[in-house]
């Protein structure tokens, strides 16, 4: 086409990572019985209750679904985060039901990131491994992704604070995420405080992508707009998103929440009138349940438990393995990422996700994902401890 509408801005994307993926190994034969550990998706039972819920209320799906969310969804979701993080927040005006986070996380920069800066294209700045639809949404802003290396000489977690200061002065959001999606780095005290300190000083808006809080060993991962509360920072700081995917074993139900100051709130609500995805009221009265149920979510993390420690015993005195802290993804250390991929599902049926197709190259072509896979440990224990067996013997011990 000579008049092609596609924005020139999208045009230099890399593929997804799943397409990519799968243009790299579906061609290819597998060398063994097929053990799926690339997307993130949890396998683990979701509370038998659900199913009971959801008929209850089957016939919501007749009416058209209050666009900010049922008041219930909104206390509950309310009260979690005052259990969680012992934070009070307004129901009516700092809570957004989302039609999953992914929702959120995107649309969070068609809401509120500005079309200047300081009189300058803004900039928003991501860890890099990342999650696209972080730079997606800063695109589709506007705006200049700043892709900030998150590697083990950073603790796997972004040295905001070491960017130029012109970075900084333009730089109208950034996007985190804390456990860290690949690595299971956890974001501490410390580090929030920080990066809080250093976000107020540049007036930049922090957006804490939380999905795997609730995916830890012991030790509850702290929060953002706890540590904000704490420090007494702006209100409008931090925006939170979490979800009922990862803590409830839901990704289907596609139902998570943002949680921020009211006037961040009241502009994400109101391009939501537009944009047109809230939950359907089945989904939120389900929803509503699942935020107040805790003991799912503590057998969730025994069962996660459980895989991290087969892990810690399968590859524990590999060179440089790394026992995640959070989350359920293992970021394992190889001389080529794509190279281990394909060695692993032509010679064993192990099919993991090359690092590279997460991260961003620099002007050089290198990124930070080269030298890693990622290992997803959302199969059952037995099918983990087939994987990573096989991982070790085809990778490791030859």
């Amino acid at each position: 086409m000579t008049n092609d509408p596609f924005p020139e801005r999208f045009a230099s994307l890399p593929p997804y990572a799943f397409p990519r993926l799968r243009a790299l190994l579906d061609h290819l034969q597998p060398g063994g019985d097929v053990i799926h550990m690339t997307i993130g998706e949890p396998k683990h039972a979701f509370p038998d209750w659900v199913k009971d819920v959801l008929a209850a209320n089957v016939d919501g799906f007749n009416s058209y679904p209050p666009n900010d969310g049922t008041p219930e969804l909104r206390e509950a979701i309310a009260a979690w985060v005052h259990r969680r993080y012992g934070v009070e927040i307004d129901a009516a005006s700092q809570i957004l039901p989302l039609n999953g986070t992914r929702e959120g996380l995107y649309n969070v920069g068609m809401a509120l990131c500005p079309e200047q800066k300081n009189g300058q294209r803004p900039t928003v700045l991501m860890p890099n491994p990342f999650y696209q639809v972080y730079m997606i949404s800063s695109i589709s802003a506007g705006a200049e992704p700043v892709f900030v290396p998150a590697t083990a000489e950073t603790g796997h977690l972004p040295d905001f604070a070491g960017l130029p200061s012109d970075i900084l002065d333009r730089a109208a959001m950034l996007y985190i995420c804390s456990p860290a999606n690949p690595q299971g780095a956890v974001a501490s005290e410390s580090y929030w405080r920080d990066l809080i300190a250093l976000a107020e000083k540049h007036d930049i808006r922090i957006l804490a992508d939380e999905c795997y809080s609730e995916i830890y060993r012991d030790t509850p991962p702290p929060g953002a707009l706890e540590i904000a509360t704490k420090m007494g920072a702006d209100p409008e700081r931090v925006i939170i998103f979490h979800s009922l995917s990862k803590r409830s074993n839901l990704p289907g139900l596609r139902s998570g929440f943002a949680v921020g100051g009211p006037e961040s709130l009241k502009h994400m609500k109101q391009l939501r009138n537009y944009s047109g995805a809230p939950l359907p009221l089945p989904i939120q009265r389900v929803s509503e349940k699942v935020w107040a149920d805790e003991d799912h979510v503590i057998e969730n993390r025994r069962l996660y438990r459980e895989k991290f420690e087969i892990a810690d015993e399968i590859l524990g005195n590999t060179p440089g393995y790394m026992s995640p802290e959070a989350g359920f993804f293992l970021w394992l250390r190889v001389p080529n990422g794509e190279d281990a991929a394909v060695k692993l599902w032509t010679e064993t049926g192990v099919r993991v996700l090359p690092g590279r197709y997460l991260s961003k190259p620099d002007a050089n072509g290198v990124s930070p994902g080269d030298e890693y896979i990622r290992v997803a440990l959302v199969a059952s224990a037995e099918e983990v401890r087939r994987g990573l067996t096989a991982i070790k013997a085809c990778l490791y011990e030859q």
